[in-house]
């Protein structure tokens, strides 16, 4: 089957993204940004992005997660360490972050190392969550093949009957990482396919390069 998508055409008016007019600090720009569209734009859960790995058998992989905190230091999300994503990292902390907000014609790539999150910053997400999902996270071997549908509701079943009106404790193999960034890039679109696109990259003296990339 054949589906010629050359048609698809769009103009990018938006918004403009220029050199003299950003902060040197790029965590301020996405923050600006991010609260931004949130505030503005209708794209459902701002706080989606994607995460890239490179699986223990050599090719990248994707997938989207959600961000759950961003300080100045890095960027949290949390998932099961038994996960193929979780194994991934822990072969090869190098990872890749991505943002599209569509409706604000917005792009951040994010590149940096990963690494675990302490267990008590871990543990205090996971009190946070919903019971469900606390219970969800103990149900799910996640990445795992399993036979059916009907066995992930039979194993909840029997976890909500075991906890119930108990504490549920986070999993050891569940918790938070951290891509602490050393590139981010800023992508605003514009007409005519002439994008903004500015580039901060971590020096070794902590400091922050900007350059501007052609589209």
């Amino acid at each position: 089957m054949d589906a010629d998508l050359g048609n698809y055409r769009k103009s990018y008016e938006k918004g403009e993204l220029l050199l003299d007019s950003v902060p040197e600090n790029p965590i301020e720009l996405f923050r600006d940004w991010f609260i931004e569209v949130d505030t503005h734009f209708n794209v459902g859960e701002t706080n989606a992005m994607t995460i890239s790995t490179v699986g223990i058998d050599g090719y990248p992989k994707s997938r989207v997660v959600l961000l759950k905190k961003y300080t100045h230091e890095g960027f949290i999300f949390y998932t099961n360490y038994d996960s193929e994503k979780g194994k991934a990292i822990e072969e090869n902390p190098n990872v890749c972050l991505s943002f599209f907000w569509h409706a604000a014609e917005r792009q951040i790539i994010i590149k940096g190392k990963a690494e675990r999150i302490s267990e008590n910053l871990s543990d205090g997400y996971f009190e946070s969550r919903p019971r469900g999902s606390q219970l969800g996270a103990l149900v799910s071997n996640q990445s795992e093949v399993v036979a059916n549908r009907q066995e992930l509701e039979n194993k909840l079943q029997v976890l909500e009957s075991e906890f119930k009106g108990k504490p549920i404790e986070r999993p050891k193999n569940w918790g938070g990482f951290i891509i602490k960034p050393v590139e981010l890039e800023f992508w605003q679109g514009r007409p005519n396919r002439l994008h903004d696109r500015i580039r901060y990259q971590l020096q070794d003296d902590f400091n922050w390069k900007m350059e501007r990339l052609a589209p």
